[in-house]
């Protein structure tokens, strides 16, 4: 028997960390705090099951709109994260990317982010990509935008910020909720739609797990009937 379809790239949503902190009483931070722990686990459990891209959304364009002071936090926490776990990433052969508008982000943020990406561009066991003030309206607007400005208005999906990486195989949103809330709206064209009621604090190897013999289960045609994609499955390359 063949290996169950391992997706090359995962995208994540990962919904439910105040939530999470609301049922214990305690403040929503703590939740952002735990959802790291969770991020965490998602990396190494993808990285031994064979996935090749990861990607996390951080922070959207429209969270600014939260709270000042769990804004404020967000971007403290996203900070110390650059500080204090590049480093272990990088020993681990992961590639790390901030993907979406950093030009809003301080100074020092910029400089970590940079510094990351120089530090991991050659690792590829893994490749992590972390959405940050990123919106799929925006990836859009501004792949268009550059794209007439250089003359390729035809072509501007390479201008998109996930240009040269496959397309997301399988999408997962934790939390409850059913929307893809404007992330990588070009890009999750053909993938599948995994929905967990598990807020994502909560989210361990043994849900990605379920996620995966989920996404093993689907019949993945791009446009075709399922009777070609079966006989294409059986015929040798």
């Amino acid at each position: 028997m063949s290996a169950a379809p391992v997706p090359r790239h995962i995208a994540v949503v990962m919904d439910g960390n105040g939530r999470w902190a609301q049922k214990r009483f305690l403040p929503r931070v703590a939740g952002h705090k735990q959802g790291v722990e969770a991020v965490r686990t998602l990396i190494r459990a993808g990285s031994e099951r064979g996935v090749d891209v990861l990607t996390v959304f951080a922070f959207s364009s429209e969270n600014w709109q939260r709270p000042a002071d769990e804004v404020s936090f967000l971007m403290d926490l996203f900070l110390r994260a650059l500080r204090e776990e590049v480093q272990k990433l990088h020993s681990n052969g992961v590639r790390f990317r901030v993907v979406g508008d950093v030009s809003v982000l301080g100074a020092e943020t910029r400089s970590l982010i940079e510094e990351a990406e120089a530090l991991t561009a050659a690792n590829s066991r893994l490749c992590l990509n972390v959405a940050v003030n990123y919106g799929g309206r925006w990836d859009i607007e501004q792949a268009v935008a550059k794209a007439t400005a250089a003359g390729e208005s035809a072509a501007f999906a390479q201008w998109l910020s996930f240009a040269g990486q496959p397309d997301p195989d399988l999408f997962i949103r934790t939390g409850g909720e059913r929307r893809v809330s404007n992330f990588m709206l070009w890009q999750l064209a053909y993938t599948e739609l995994f929905f967990s009621d598990i807020l994502w604090p909560d989210f361990d190897e043994a849900e990605l797990a379920s996620a995966l013999a989920w996404f093993a289960g689907r019949e993945r045609r791009f446009g075709k009937t399922g009777e070609q994609v079966r006989v294409l499955s059986t015929t040798p390359v």
